[in-house]
């Protein structure tokens, strides 16, 4: 059975759960998603470059491999000096694991915020600061804690696996909400809500990895 495989079935078990899951459970998914490679979802570190030279730019891609009410899974290719702004994950535990690559990691979560002229605003305490560089262990962070607001940059090439449990969605209250920064006492910055930025341009990739057997497959 595929690695992929493993982490579809294990994702379904662990977040279909009527209680939600337990910090074991996301310990043990975590443990599983660290074994994960990029030759396990279809992809190398010259997938970006073989982009570049069929459409002559390169750009942010994703690779979409599943997604459902309770979780989504999905690979983030980036070229060498790409960024992914300051965002949240409302609501949302997220595990990701960088395939390849290098990738410097800034993150936040809420000390205290509010609204103001409608925009989310407030004091955020700094939790990661720092370069993430493949082969690593995956990370996660949670609703509340572990990071949820952050900003990613590709220090070369690289590529992120992620698990979002539930996913994104406007409809239901989750959507993705971007943030300026300004700095304020060292560790802490004062966020602010902003609209998602105009250069910001994720392209979709097809997933070439091994097959996926879902539930809706036996249906």
């Amino acid at each position: 059975m595929s690695k992929i495989q493993l982490l579809y079935d294990a994702c379904n078990v662990i977040f279909s759960k009527k209680k939600g899951p337990t910090f074991q459970d996301i310990q043990w998914l975590r443990n599983l998603l660290s074994t994960v490679e990029a030759n396990d979802v279809g992809i190398d570190e010259f997938s970006c470059q073989r982009l570049k030279d069929k459409v002559g730019v390169c750009h942010m891609t994703y690779i979409h491999i599943f997604e459902c009410e309770e979780f989504s899974i999905g690979v983030f290719c980036f070229p060498a000096g790409m960024k992914f702004p300051l965002h949240d994950h409302p609501g949302m535990t997220v595990l990701s694991k960088v395939l390849y690559g290098s990738v410097h990691v800034k993150a936040y979560d809420w000390v205290e915020c509010g609204t103001s002229k409608g925009k989310t605003v407030g004091l955020a305490g700094a939790v990661v600061d720092g370069i993430v560089q493949a082969p690593c262990e995956a990370s996660v962070l949670f609703p509340t804690s572990g990071g949820n607001i952050h900003s990613l940059t590709a220090l070369t090439p690289a590529a992120i696996l992620d698990v979002l449990s539930p996913p994104y969605s406007a409809e239901l209250g989750r959507p993705s909400t971007y943030y300026s920064e300004v700095p304020f006492l060292p560790g802490y910055a004062i966020l602010e809500e902003r609209e998602q930025p105009d250069d910001l341009v994720v392209y979709a990739a097809p997933y070439v990895g091994p097959q996926l057997s879902t539930e809706d497959d036996f249906y």
